[in-house]
């Protein structure tokens, strides 16, 4: 395949190879929680599941931050078209860590949970961007897109705060086993300061 696929390839080969890429940490993470794959969940199975599917929405806002400057480099617009889906995915995994956390972890018990939230700040910043993300998710469409015109394109700029703010909160969730963080910060960093130099280019 080129690269410059028709739009054929992208519907029923690209496409389809990304969803589907994107379901395998999920599909994985199923093996092991049932015991079919790997070597199981750990001491500490919750914790396990609920990191997993965190990190994972972290890589996949990264990923999906990295399909503009991929357009750029291939100087091709078709990747643009696999941005939704990637963004969408990153919403469905930091979903799951939430529910995961809410449900599992802290057992729908609202105290704690409003306890959580306010005093240990790495989970008043992933709350926060979850809540982000709900709009974005909401609008995604091409109707939502049409809808708000200008306007979408300004509230789908929240990604990038979003990013920012998921990147901090596992940042000081891991605390001391920083390293992972840090390379994620430095890759956040770069591709936002791609943009700043794209932009001041133009």
């Amino acid at each position: 395949m080129s690269l410059s696929p028709n739009k054929t390839q992208i519907r029923f080969v690209i496409k389809p190879l990304v969803f589907g890429a994107a379901l395998i940490p999920f599909a994985l993470l199923l093996l092991r929680i049932f015991e079919i794959y790997g070597s199981g969940l750990g001491p500490n199975p919750i914790e396990t599941v609920q990191d997993e599917l965190g990190i994972w929405g972290l890589r996949l806002i990264l990923i999906s931050l990295a399909v503009t400057p991929l357009a750029w480099l291939l100087k091709k617009p078709w990747p643009l078209r696999l941005r939704r889906m990637l963004g969408l995915y990153a919403f469905f995994y930091c979903c799951l860590h939430f529910l995961v956390w809410l449900l599992l972890d802290q057992r729908l018990n609202m105290t704690a949970i409003i306890e959580d939230v306010i005093k240990r700040p790495f989970i008043t910043l992933g709350t926060l961007a979850l809540l982000l993300l709900i709009p974005l998710a909401i609008t995604s469409t091409a109707g939502w897109q049409k809808r708000l015109g200008k306007r979408w394109l300004n509230l789908h700029r929240l990604v990038y705060p979003i990013a920012v703010l998921i990147v901090w909160h596992y940042y000081w969730q891991v605390k001391l086993d920083a390293l992972d963080a840090i390379a994620y910060s430095l890759l956040l960093a770069g591709l936002l300061g791609l943009r700043l130099w794209k932009r001041k280019r133009l």
